[in-house]
């Protein structure tokens, strides 16, 4: 259907799916498209991570329930390391609070395993352009419940930061816990103390107790 032109680069792909079958129906249906190009596949979240770090795909299909890490906390990981990467969410789960954990982890869409090929080309091609895109029934969803207070909330990765923060961890020793770099700790503590509007350490570690972050 279409064709891209030959000083175009193709849109480049990583799948990420435990399971197979869906890997090969992605792959038949996108090798249509000549401006798409499938450049690796994995089956869980961690080997989602090496790969993205190593090929680095302008999209990836990211699947949420695979063994070793889910796709939410895989997302948040790659897109704090590779900004240019878009993760686009393709999974079973319509729930609204699966979501929305996911954009709050960064995707830049969400579309269900019952999406026609088309469809799923045009969210592939609006990721990488810097749009967002979601499935019709999905986007119906978060018209009638916008996220509103779930901007406010902390991700899963900012937790475990502001949680180790609150053990006494240095950004240093965070870092090295989590496998992130000192930059990227440094700037979680800020978009931390942005979103809860503290300053202080006392403060931080208080909502962190209040929240079950760490113990009292």
């Amino acid at each position: 259907m279409t064709i891209s032109s030959q000083n175009e680069r193709p849109t480049s792909v990583l799948l990420v799916d435990d399971h197979p079958m869906v890997q090969d129906g992605l792959t038949a249906c996108l090798s249509y498209y000549h401006d798409i190009e499938i450049i690796g596949s994995t089956q869980d979240g961690k080997s989602a991570l090496a790969q993205a770090l190593t090929l680095k795909p302008d999209v990836i299909l990211m699947d949420i329930s695979m063994p070793d890490m889910n796709g939410i906390d895989a997302t948040e990981i790659i897109t704090e390391q590779l900004a240019s990467t878009k993760i686009l969410i393709f999974s079973m789960h319509d729930s609204l609070e699966f979501v929305n954990s996911a954009m709050q982890a960064g995707a830049s869409g969400y579309i269900l395993k019952d999406t026609g090929s088309a469809e799923v080309y045009l969210a592939i091609k609006a990721v990488a352009s810097g749009k967002t895109h979601f499935s019709p029934s999905v986007a119906a969803a978060l018209l009638e419940n916008p996220l509103r207070e779930e901007q406010e909330k902390l991700t899963t990765r900012e937790q475990m930061v502001l949680a180790f923060i609150a053990q006494g961890l240095s950004s240093k020793l965070v870092a090295k816990k989590l496998d992130i770099s000192f930059r990227t700790v440094e700037a979680h503590r800020r978009n931390i103390k942005t979103k809860l509007q503290l300053e202080s350490l006392a403060d931080l570690i208080r909502y962190a107790v209040n929240h079950g972050l760490v113990d009292s």
